[in-house]
């Protein structure tokens, strides 16, 4: 028996006025056939030494019962219930409409009801899939106001951005866990993802930098890490990069600038479309150093307002890239002959 507080009352045990204790006590019950054991509250006499319970006690002790049961069988708690629904930002009412069900459905699980295991199994995936919800919600725009629906709708969005640049990035330090070790390959350090995405961002902010499309920003962190590395032992983000036909580029490029916090917007050239990088809302780039912004503006001065073709370019004159075979890792240890502490030819 736990003490949860003392409080002086009318004692309905013994009928008289003194300090009662509220207690919690382990209990075991059965429900639908299953013997659970669950934590329940109760007033404690010390005078009588009995225990018994006010009404909000027998619903919490209820609750607490189904929800052992609940977590003994696999299905989600009230707790966790209650968690689904605010992630989203739903009432009660308006979530069982969404999914179809009666108007008290939702307030009923969250409470003394088990769900049974068909709509637990819905409430688990709009809980794991904030798409799937996203695309319930856009189909079902009609049975909510307007004003509603918009709130739903941004809220879903950003659970949607959120889960998505999970998989993103689980997905890119998955394919960079191979090179931790390989130094020369990830310019010796692993890879920061917020470092690589404030460097982005650093670039897109720039007034100096122009034509920011992805071969150009590819060709910039590249020039980066490879000036850092040769300068201080180590790159800025532990990006790994091949040597593809356009010039450095590094793996997993495709995922790494669908990353939540990276802008940019798709231009239509007719044949094809191309990204072009455009400016974050955050400027404090909280993720670099004083030094590491130094050498980004380095880059800028003098790769700022070239052209794609002019990156290309000056990235096949490379050491780094002539010694590499194509497809293959550029190594970081061919950054003594970069070009930076040379005269560039544009």
């Amino acid at each position: 028996m736990d003490i949860v507080k003392k409080e002086k009352i009318l004692c309905v045990s013994c009928m008289e006025e003194h300090e009662v204790p509220m207690v919690k006590v382990r209990e075991t019950n059965v429900f639908k056939d299953m013997e659970v054991e669950y934590e329940a509250t109760y007033f404690y006499c010390e005078n009588s030494d009995e225990y018994y319970a006010d009404e909000e006690m027998i619903s919490s002790n209820d609750i607490a019962m189904k929800n052992a049961y609940r977590a003994k069988v696999g299905l989600l708690t009230s707790h966790e219930i209650v968690d689904i629904r605010k992630k989203y930002g739903i009432s009660q009412s308006d979530l069982a409409t969404l999914l179809g069900w009666g108007a008290k459905t939702i307030t009923r699980y969250e409470s003394h009801q088990v769900q049974d295991v068909a709509h637990d199994t819905v409430l688990r995936k709009i809980n794991e899939d904030p798409e799937w919800y996203l695309e319930l919600l856009k189909r079902n725009k009609d049975d909510f106001t307007e004003r509603s629906y918009q709130k739903y709708y941004e809220s879903a969005k950003e659970k949607y951005a959120d889960t998505k640049d999970e998989y993103l990035r689980k997905s890119i330090n998955s394919q960079y866990v191979k090179y931790k070790n390989l130094h020369d390959c990830n310019g010796n350090r692993e890879l920061n993802l917020e470092k690589v995405v404030d460097a982005i961002n650093y670039f897109a902010n720039s007034p100096k930098v122009t034509f920011l499309y992805a071969v150009k920003l590819m060709k910039l962190l590249w020039y980066s890490d490879a000036l850092s590395y040769k300068r201080n032992g180590h790159s800025i983000t532990g990006l790994v990069y091949k040597a593809l036909p356009m010039g450095a580029v590094p793996l997993c490029y495709d995922l790494i600038i669908d990353l939540k916090d990276i802008k940019y917007e798709l231009v239509d050239f007719g044949d094809n479309f191309g990204y072009h990088f455009i400016p974050s809302t955050d400027k404090s780039f909280p993720n670099l150093t004083e030094e590491e912004k130094g050498i980004l503006d380095e880059i800028i001065i003098k790769f700022g307002n070239k052209t794609k073709n002019d990156m290309v370019r000056l990235m096949h004159k490379e050491v780094a890239y002539i010694e590499t075979a194509p497809n293959d890792v550029i190594q970081f240890k061919y950054t003594i002959d970069l070009s930076l502490d040379k005269k560039i030819n544009s």
